[in-house]
């Protein structure tokens, strides 16, 4: 057939002539194989809404359909433009639709042409999920061809983003539908299918544990796992494999000594300078996840391979490098930031229990200032590492007091804590907690910098973790400090906030809470003074707690307030005066628990001290009351340090 040039053919796809359509097809075809330029080209000549014209098109021979699909397909390996411009025509579901052909040729070319989209623009995922008889078409398809397991799996891999697509592909028998995949099947269908359990598997317990369970051939999944993390394997499968481990591992699926090992001796491999950058990236990434909660694991890396001296090596490198995408556009890949916040998440896992191996991290050369240039980055992922990195090594009461003290961490992290998303803020003001405490050199700046306001701010958050590090701030920054701090914070905090936190549903925060009292009623001067502004809303507040259905701790913090209110010299007028109160301390003395029973005689002892100004009138009262014969009872216990409080308060009535 004789077309006049280019135009000629586009002329011939758009006409009413259905003999020539299929040699136009072909021809179009042919001239946008590898040429994104011709791609853009037939796009702009309208060539999608035809294809796709032709695709739902019952009538149209199936041939022509899935030479229609081939197109399609090679115009989604264009550039992300030409992809956005498929998507955009509707062609998803249009693609969707096509794997319940008969035609195995038309399936595999619609399969290829998603697994391209797939790969670039997840906007569409939802379609695979709102249509329920998506996921079964395509796990029946599966096992068709080469071809299908190898495109399917890429789907899979690439559209698993959330707990819901996870518990949808495992409810549909994902896990036994891709069992078959690991042992027999080529290299390029084992690759998407390792990364399909992987993506399925991530911080799932339900789906861990099922594929943990599953068998194929006689084989468990965990064993056909490990035969692929073997030396022999690419370094690409052994760390896809690695992934697939700690994610069943880290979802409470597999607690296999031999398996866990052998994944942690991957890990740190991929880790060494004879891999890749990327491989190095992660590697470290996935051997901070796989040991961030296990401090055995911890120790274990901590020793092998001199890993702290390589991801130290992590921190000097800094080129950025030109790569090409599979879309064959140019991308720039910082491989300095990449490997940078890599080491920083390895570092926080590796030093988060032990004292001894965060003394190593903390000798790495030039380690705080890596972390302050982190956390002055510009590149989100390398400060949110940083942090990470700086809250595991704060954790250390030593380097708080040391090396903290000649690095000014807290000027950068002050700034973080008031701008990054809600997710991290977290981490952020935990870290901020701990710098916070008495001995830390940065607490002053800390609160010229807006602290207290924050941290009252964090405990109105709706989310109890971030409530939770708002008091706890509070809490540590009022420890052994100066009353100003003190009356500032219980300004700042109100009674009303006060009372909200004394009710809320977190047991945590309301332990954070009274701790905050307790910390504020020490000193007797303090005790006196801030009572003398505030004592009739704390003394309502502990009456609040004791009345309330808590546990022993709570009611034991709580008598300890109490006992340090005790302490004061004008402040016990508060309990002398409460009559109800007393007779709730008389009731805890006497009570089955011996930790309250402790606290409460405690409180009675530094009320009835004989030493201080007016201790007569408040011993008479309080033998009027019964208190001297209940601790004459008391003298009975078999507990020796409630022997001894017995005992010296006994010693004080005269």
């Amino acid at each position: 057939m004789e077309v006049d040039g280019t135009t000629g053919w586009f002329d011939v796809l758009h006409s009413d002539e259905p003999e020539k359509w299929h040699d136009a097809v072909v021809w179009l075809k042919n001239s946008i194989i590898g040429n994104n330029k011709q791609k853009s080209n037939a796009i702009n000549h309208g060539v999608i809404p035809r294809l796709l014209q032709w695709m739902i098109d019952d009538e149209i021979s199936v041939d022509l359909r899935k030479e229609a699909a081939v197109v399609l397909g090679s115009i989604a390996k264009g550039t992300l433009e030409d992809i956005h411009s498929i998507v955009n025509e509707g062609s998803v579901p249009i693609l969707l639709k096509g794997l319940n052909s008969s035609y195995l040729k038309y399936v595999e070319a619609c399969l290829r042409c998603l697994r391209s989209i797939f790969n670039h623009d997840t906007s569409q995922i939802h379609l695979l999920y709102e249509d329920t008889s998506i996921v079964p078409v395509l796990l029946s398809v599966l096992p068709k061809s080469v071809c299908t397991q190898e495109c399917i799996t890429a789907i899979l891999s690439s559209c698993c983003k959330t707990e819901d697509h996870q518990n949808i592909l495992y409810r549909n028998g994902a896990v036994s539908a891709l069992a078959p995949l690991l042992s027999s099947s080529p290299y390029k269908v084992q690759m998407p299918t390792l990364k399909c359990f992987a993506v399925m598997s991530y911080e799932n317990e339900e789906v861990s544990k099922t594929i943990a369970a599953a068998t194929y051939n006689g084989d468990s999944l965990p064993s056909l796992f490990v035969q692929l993390l073997s030396r022999d394997k690419t370094s690409e499968m052994q760390m896809a494999v690695a992934k697939c481990l700690t994610y069943m591992y880290r979802g409470g699926a597999m607690d296999h000594q031999d398996i866990k090992l052998k994944t942690l001796s991957t890990l740190v491999r991929m880790c060494s300078k004879d891999r890749t950058l990327e491989e190095n990236v992660e590697g470290a990434e996935t051997l901070a996840y796989l040991i961030e909660e296990d401090p055995e694991l911890q120790q274990i890396a901590s020793i092998s391979d001199h890993i702290i001296k390589t991801l130290a090596d992590y921190l000097n490198y800094t080129d950025v490098q030109q790569i090409n995408t599979r879309t064959g556009q140019k991308k720039d890949v910082n491989w300095g930031d990449e490997l940078k916040q890599a080491a920083f998440k390895a570092f926080a896992s590796l030093g988060a229990n032990d004292e001894d191996i965060r003394k190593k991290i903390i000798e790495t050369n030039n380690l705080m200032e890596h972390i302050v240039c982190g956390l002055n980055s510009e590149n989100y992922k390398v400060a949110m590492a940083a942090v990470r990195c700086l809250h595991s090594l704060s954790r250390s009461v030593q380097q708080l007091r040391t090396t903290f003290q000649d690095h000014a961490v807290w000027k950068p992290l002050m700034r973080l804590v008031q701008e990054c998303p809600e997710e991290v803020l977290k981490v952020t003001s935990s870290t901020l907690c701990n710098l916070l405490l008495e001995f830390s050199p940065g607490r002053e700046y800390i609160l010229e910098s807006g602290a207290i306001s924050i941290l009252v701010g964090l405990t109105k958050n709706p989310d109890p973790a971030l409530r939770l590090n708002g008091i706890w701030g509070l809490m540590n920054m009022t420890f052994q400090a100066e009353q100003k701090i003190k009356t500032q914070i219980i300004e700042a905090l109100g009674t009303d906030q006060l009372f909200k936190l004394l009710s809320d549903l977190d047991p945590n925060v309301l332990m954070k809470t009274l701790g905050l009292l307790r910390n504020i009623l020490t000193n007797k001067l303090h005790i006196d003074s801030i009572m003398s502004l505030y004592g009739n809303q704390i003394m309502q507040a502990v009456v609040f707690i004791l009345e309330g259905d808590h546990s022993t701790q709570v009611k034991e913090q709580t008598l300890c307030i109490l006992a340090n209110i005790a302490d004061g010299d004008q402040a016990k007028s508060f309990i002398m005066e409460n009559e109800d109160v007393l007779k709730k301390l008389m009731n805890y003395m006497l009570h089955t628990n011996t930790n309250l029973q402790i606290a409460a005689t405690f409180c009675i002892f530094n009320l009835v001290w004989s030493e201080e100004e007016g201790a007569y009138t408040r011993q008479a009262k309080l033998r009027d009351l019964g208190v001297q014969k209940l601790l004459q009872q008391l003298l009975s216990t078999n507990d020796s340090t409630l022997f001894d409080k017995v005992k010296n308060a006994l010693q004080q009535f005269t």
